[in-house]
């Protein structure tokens, strides 16, 4: 190995990581004491102490990363596949890594924790640096790091070995990377240009190479694998366009809701049709004025006869038009304002046309334009009357949609992590490829040291983003619950995918505010990552309170 690579690189980050634990588990006393109440967390205290709790969520993060991120690099060297590219970013990551957590962790554009926010002394930080942290710090992510980086990435057929470990799944890989290059990439651009569908010919392709009935059960017509499947999908197809990347989110969703929560006639009428593509899914839950307070939702639904009536409104829905039904979270019990009276019901609908967006009866809706992720189009939509069979309530049972609901969450979100993965491995090759090309005064941008380290910094940082996501697809895999896990992964994801796509197009300058380059339509992909599935705030306020809850 190159002698910038530390020697016992593994050890010292080993030994770093135990000190990082201790510095989490006094973060954690410290901001404890801001939000509990009578031993638990306490709603309001926690809302006002949102900077030290997020905080928190954010550092925590941090160290479930470096932890992957070093069973990574470990993995690796215990089959002698640990090679100097990989051992270069487990340190540059470490090193940079180690420094926000005194210097300050990018919460978003222009916040910053620090570790006085969540209440910790300087004599706690101070024993922080020990003598394996402070070399990390010190050596670990200097320029030569990052330019040595840039120069293992150059050809742009080699960013670090992902460690699948699994034949199978990288076989998905390769057949899902081929794909994307055939049948995405070339005319991804020209679809978000002229804000188009993806082309039903492209949906008929991925149903018919199971993307729909990926993790599904055999039984039901699915392939039976698991979420790190998922993953390795998702990511391929997300970064040869974010749009087909997201074809299987609706399909995941609504076969995990009927998977999880139908009875045994909804899951044999329904699962085996959202697995072979011949059904296409949509989830129907957010409203104008509700957003993340899903529990708030007023759309209701009424039961006269046979039929639920719905009457209300929703906004954000994703392939409204084209889909053939919908997961819509409804309020059944109008006495109730909580989400104690809401239910799911699986609302058929014909498919939409150009001319006619919404032709079911008691059901209308109109597109909304928006500014990338633009294949499959968004929609708001008003029911007024709109009929589903009381058979298709699901479960059988009122009342029980919002916990269907948050069954789901944790796939959903691993699944989004893994498109923000693929978002940000697109964007970082769309800049090296451009960094490659692009001559000024008589050399190739990437041989502008700042270049090359803007490049470095995102392989880094996505293969940390990626080894995140893998483990809390594996937790889900193992029947372990990862909401924690997926939250995380889901929440650093979507900075890395917003920050490559960022970097990708200052590497481009001008060019790459021009809509004719692929960057534009990228960075506008890149950046709906923070919002859906959990905007950012939201999802660290999910993880500070699940990790302070925990003895």
């Amino acid at each position: 190995m190159s002698t910038l690579v530390l020697p016992d690189l593994i050890p010292t980050c080993r030994k770093a990581l135990e000190q990082v634990q201790k510095f989490q588990a006094a973060a954690k006393a410290s901001v404890s004491a801001l939000v509990m109440k009578d031993g638990k967390v306490n709603a309001a205290l926690l809302d006002q102490q949102q900077e030290a709790a997020h905080g928190y969520a954010w550092l925590s993060t941090y160290v479930a990363t470096l932890t992957q991120m070093l069973e990574w690099a470990e993995r690796l060297d215990g089959s002698g596949r640990l090679g100097e590219l990989e051992g270069l970013i487990l340190q540059s990551l470490y090193g940079e890594y180690l420094a926000q957590m005194v210097g300050g962790i990018p919460m978003s554009q222009g916040e910053y924790v620090r570790p006085n926010d969540m209440g910790l002394t300087s004599g706690q930080v101070h024993a922080l640096f020990n003598e394996d942290v402070s070399k990390l710090r010190n050596l670990g992510n200097s320029a030569e790091v990052r330019v040595a980086i840039a120069h293992h990435i150059k050809d742009g057929h080699h960013f670090g070995n992902s460690a699948l470990d699994d034949e199978t799944l990288e076989m998905v890989r390769d057949q899902f990377h081929r794909f994307a290059e055939e049948q995405v990439v070339p005319y991804a651009h020209e679809w978000h240009l002229k804000d188009e569908l993806i082309p039903i010919e492209v949906v008929n392709q991925v149903a018919e190479m199971g993307v729909f009935g990926l993790t599904l059960p055999e039984e039901f017509g699915g392939l039976g694998m698991g979420k790190t499947a998922m993953c390795v999908v998702t990511e391929e197809l997300s970064r040869g366009y974010i749009g087909v990347g997201s074809l299987g989110t609706r399909s995941e969703i609504a076969g995990e809701l009927i998977r999880l929560g139908g009875t045994q006639e909804q899951k044999e009428e329904w699962l085996p049709k959202i697995a072979s593509g011949e059904i296409l899914p949509t989830a129907v839950f957010t409203e104008p004025n509700t957003g993340s307070d899903l529990g708030s939702l007023r759309t209701r639904a009424v039961k006269e006869g046979d039929v639920y009536k719905v009457i209300g409104n929703k906004t954000w829905i994703t392939h409204a038009s084209r889909s053939d039904v919908m997961a819509m979270l409804v309020r059944t019990d109008p006495n109730t304002k909580d989400y104690k009276g809401l239910s799911m019901l699986l609302g058929e609908k014909p498919r939409g046309t150009e001319a006619d967006l919404f032709p079911a009866k008691g059901m209308s809706g109109g597109e909304i334009k928006v500014l990338g992720y633009r294949g499959m189009k968004e929609y708001e939509l008003g029911f007024d009357g709109f009929e589903v069979p009381v058979d298709n309530l699901l479960g059988g049972v009122e009342g029980q949609g919002f916990k269907q609901l948050m069954a789901t969450f944790e796939s959903a979100r691993i699944q989004t992590a893994a498109r923000a993965v693929g978002v940000a491995q697109c964007a970082m090759e769309t800049g090296l490829r451009y960094a490659n090309e692009r001559i000024q005064f008589g050399k190739a941008l990437i041989e502008f040291p700042r270049i090359a380290c803007k490049l470095a910094w995102m392989a880094v940082e996505t293969m940390a983003a990626r080894q995140l996501t893998y483990y809390s697809a594996r937790t889900k895999d193992s029947d372990q619950r990862c909401d924690i896990e997926a939250g995380m992964a889901k929440l650093l994801g979507a900075r890395v995918a917003w920050s490559n796509a960022d970097n990708a197009l200052q590497i481009h300058g001008g060019n790459g505010y021009a809509e004719e380059y692929p960057i534009s339509r990228i960075l506008c992909d890149a950046r709906i990552l923070n919002i859906f599935e959990g905007a950012a705030e939201i999802q660290a306020q999910v993880i500070a309170r699940g990790l302070l809850s925990s003895s």
